[in-house]
């Protein structure tokens, strides 16, 4: 243990998913654990390089890259330079970990989690991972054979990986604190919006086409119909141009009584306690906050992640009532319409879809990490003196 308190080192990289569990254990850990020192490990061109440092928190760098499976010239390229970065990857895993020397390492995925984490394990070092999908990651399935315990978000990820080599706890997903803070009424009422139907729908900050493009047709139908709903839409980075463009050929303003339309949406805790239904991706992160919430939705899986892993997440709502998931390539405008329709005339349905992602809902996910982490801690040569 430092002279402040314990010295904890965590890997993490490539996406906001696996990032942002990161930071968020880490300030569990900080809260309980004040004198802690923390040192991260990621990629030097990954959204860590910006996320982490804004955190607060020191990053040391690592090149790691996948292999790609697709033959073609660019590939093969890239392919050279990760069995290039692979080759060093352990070396430069070993140099950050004896220049910190932490008491525990803890693993969130992406690439540069894997030397690190494996390296620690082989060091002695009390290991675990957080897995945060339904169907895990290749980083987190290879490691899950190294270290002292895995923690994962949703119990259904235990089928594909070997639960017979790690000690495993189910501890859901951090969500920020400000989610479900707010009453349904308030919200509405910062929005500028009455009491009606609300839809809140976004395809993360990047956009997805798939879903501007039906929540194009589908806010010209209630509009169009002089539905008495209201309707928040993020339409990323994606739809730009093309969005604004669609709505003004409509005739639809962006902003209006029923309609919030924008690029980004920076007040996500105001938006979510507002809405009835939410139609999205499913990612982890944003189903653990529908859960947090307690909202009905609409899930649309992105097709091209790894593993298929948002299906995944997404069946774990569908499955428990909580969601009507579509497969992307089975998504219309008419299927949308009428989804949205049916549960528009049955708000029974839809509290009990809002019930039951409610019931998924961990509410003591910072205390089961912290259990983790005391094992960790505990396990640890500092620990035992």
């Amino acid at each position: 243990m430092s002279e402040g308190g314990y010295k904890v080192l965590i890997a993490c990289g490539g996406t906001g998913g696996h990032i942002n569990p990161g930071l968020a254990i880490a300030d569990i850990i900080k809260e309980e654990y004040p004198g802690t020192e923390f040192l991260f490990a990621g990629t030097p061109k990954g959204m860590e390089a910006k996320l982490v440092p804004k955190a607060g928190y020191k990053l040391e760098t690592i090149k790691v890259a996948g292999f790609q499976r697709k033959i073609s010239l660019e590939n093969i390229g890239r392919n050279a330079k990760a069995l290039a970065y692979l080759v060093t990857s352990g070396r430069r895993a070993k140099q950050i970990i004896e220049g910190f020397r932490p008491d525990i390492a803890i693993g969130t995925g992406g690439y540069a989690a894997g030397p690190v984490i494996r390296k620690a394990a082989r060091m002695g070092i009390p290991t675990a991972i957080h897995e945060q999908n339904a169907y895990p990651g290749v980083t987190n399935k290879l490691l899950s054979k190294e270290v002292d315990y895995v923690m994962l978000t949703v119990e259904e990820a235990l089928k594909f990986m070997d639960k017979s080599r790690f000690e495993y706890s189910v501890t859901g997903l951090p969500v920020r604190s400000n989610i479900n803070t707010m009453s349904r009424d308030e919200a509405r009422k910062k929005l500028g919006f009455d009491d009606s139907f609300t839809i809140l729908s976004f395809g993360g900050s990047l956009g997805a086409g798939c879903i501007n493009d039906t929540m194009t047709e589908v806010i010209k139908w209630h509009t169009g119909k002089k539905l008495a709903i209201n309707h928040i839409h993020g339409y990323g980075g994606m739809g730009k141009e093309t969005f604004p463009q669609a709505m003004k050929a409509a005739g639809i303003p962006l902003k209006s009584d029923r309609l919030r339309i924008t690029e980004y949406i920076n007040d996500m805790d105001v938006c979510l306690a507002a809405a009835d239904l939410v139609i999205c991706r499913s990612g982890a992160s944003t189903l653990a906050e529908l859960e947090a919430a307690g909202k009905a939705s609409i899930l649309i899986p992105s097709p091209i992640v790894a593993g298929n892993h948002q299906y995944h997440n997404a069946m774990v709502l569908g499955n428990a009532g909580a969601a009507v998931v579509i497969e992307q390539k089975d998504v219309t405008n008419e299927k949308m319409i009428a989804e949205i329709e049916k549960l528009y005339g049955e708000p029974e349905k839809i509290r009990a879809m809002s019930e039951s992602a409610a019931s998924l809902h961990l509410t003591d996910t910072n205390e089961r990490i912290l259990n983790v982490v005391a094992k960790l801690f505990a396990k640890s040569d500092n620990g035992k003196r």
